[in-house]
């Protein structure tokens, strides 16, 4: 289907990166774990037995029969290259840290009881939301500036435009399983969402006439967000036979108190100032199922298929919550995603693969957007904000019986149209500077090839 998105809808939006936020960020399914964990893509749903598997069914808390204690490090790196009009912008970064703390502990209820373990979990997973989208030049676009009387005073040569976020997100969860008579497993799990944000959203134009380049701010940008966050999970894992297993999640919304401050701009009343706001947001509550193959100690392979059941929804105070659930409900559809993974073990050494694929969000959309020689027409786009995400993974361990060690690599990609540059004269939303505004009925849009490599190294302890 391909929905039309009006322009009044753009022009009254705080942000696009509003939008991108609530599914890149809010809503975002590339949680951290071990470094076991990101070798086989996260696919360990009917497996278990790593607390990393609180990510998507508790149920594997139940599986693990040794307690369990790890820290894992974290180097990640990012490029996006964005085109536009025939040019492309590149950039990079990485950083490192401690990416994940986690363990099991597990308690024998004896052999007089079918129940023969209740277990504890516990992760503690950050990550960086750090991204900055460069978009090029073009001297094709150029804005008019003109006097009360409509008389052209001066021109604005759009020089580049910039998305940029600076933060973190981590994730607390505790988990319960129990194991029933090594058949049939069951855990709930509860899970503490914090993010801390900050997003600009810049514009830069060269004045002919006052022959300097200045960076312009789109309205009710920059911002910066604090929010906290609540889910919970439930699932349950069953032994077909010594070789097959079946397993069933469910995960509740996430129910985000999200704290903003935001610039403004040009308000009739009070001019240049900064404002405040609360938000209350719950994301997609989501299901996963998944199977696995134990052909004998030293091969098994897992699949995830995960699949979001509900809509990210505001809660409407105000105009803005409304026009954003209206978008969400008519352009959202549901997210699916499927990881593989697998392992093998030589003696105590273990190899490990999987691959991931997390479709877009997003319905078709048709947009007014700009041309490289700064004509319009209505274009649709079937990426439009959030691309496809494909994961390769594969990493490598050794047990030393007490001890253990395990690294990982994860090949992270995805290509996206990002739109920008929109504001309108009538929702005063375009983009400031202390001399000039920018207005545009018409969005630019840029491709965005964005491109991680992550490493992580996972100390353990088992006792």
């Amino acid at each position: 289907m391909i929905l039309s998105i009006s322009a009044a809808y753009f022009a009254q939006a705080q942000d696009i990166s509003t939008i991108r936020n609530t599914v890149d960020v809010y809503s975002n399914s590339a949680t951290q774990g071990s470094s076991k964990y990101q070798s086989i893509a996260g696919s360990m749903g009917a497996l278990g037995g790593d607390f990393s598997t609180l990510n998507s069914n508790p149920a594997g808390i139940g599986v693990s029969i040794a307690n369990d204690l790890a820290i894992t490090l974290n180097v990640e790196s990012y490029k996006n290259a964005t085109s536009f009009g025939g040019a492309t912008n590149t950039y990079k970064d990485n950083f490192a840290g401690i990416g994940n703390l986690g363990g099991v502990l597990t308690f024998s209820t004896g052999n007089s009881s079918p129940w023969k373990f209740v277990n504890v979990g516990i992760s503690y997973s950050n990550q960086s939301l750090d991204n900055y989208v460069q978009t090029p030049e073009n001297n094709n676009l150029v804005y008019e500036k003109t006097d009360i009387n409509g008389n052209t005073i001066d021109n604005l040569t759009f020089k580049g435009h910039a998305y940029n976020r600076y933060g973190d997100l981590s994730k607390m969860s505790f988990g319960v399983g129990a194991n029933y008579d090594h058949k049939i497993y069951v855990g709930a799990g509860l899970n503490f969402h914090s993010t801390d944000l900050k997003q600009w959203d810049t514009a830069a134009f060269a004045s002919q006439k006052l022959n300097s380049t200045n960076t312009f701010e789109k309205q009710y940008t920059p911002f910066t967000e604090s929010s906290t966050g609540f889910s919970a999970s439930m699932g349950v894992i069953g032994k077909l036979n010594n070789n097959f297993r079946l397993g069933a999640a469910v995960e509740t919304p996430t129910w985000w108190n999200i704290s903003r401050a935001y610039n403004f701009y040009d308000d009739p009343n009070y001019g240049d100032a900064t404002g405040v706001e609360d938000r209350k947001l719950s994301t997609p509550m989501k299901a996963t199922l998944s199977a696995a193959f134990v052909a004998n100690k030293n091969f098994s392979m897992n699949v995830d298929y995960s699949l979001g059941l509900t809509k990210p929804k505001y809660k409407e105070y105000g105009a803005a919550d409304a026009e954003l659930n209206n978008f969400f409900d008519d352009s959202y559809k549901n997210l699916s995603e499927v990881k593989v993974g697998a392992e093998y073990r030589i003696a105590d050494f273990r190899v490990r693969g999987g691959y991931g694929f997390a479709s877009n969000p997003f319905d078709t959309m048709s947009i007014s957007a700009l041309n490289s020689n700064g004509s319009t027409e209505n274009r649709s786009f079937d990426n439009l904000f959030i691309g496809k995400r494909n994961t390769m993974a594969f990493g490598v361990g050794y047990d030393f019986k007490t001890f253990y060690i395990d690294a990982a690599y994860q090949g992270i990609t995805s290509t996206y149209s990002s739109p920008f540059l929109q504001g309108s004269a009538d929702y005063n939303t375009g983009y400031f500077s202390s001399d000039y505004i920018v207005e545009s009925d018409s969005h630019a849009v840029s491709e965005v090839k964005n491109t991680r490599n992550n490493f992580f190294v996972t100390l353990g302890w088992k006792f």
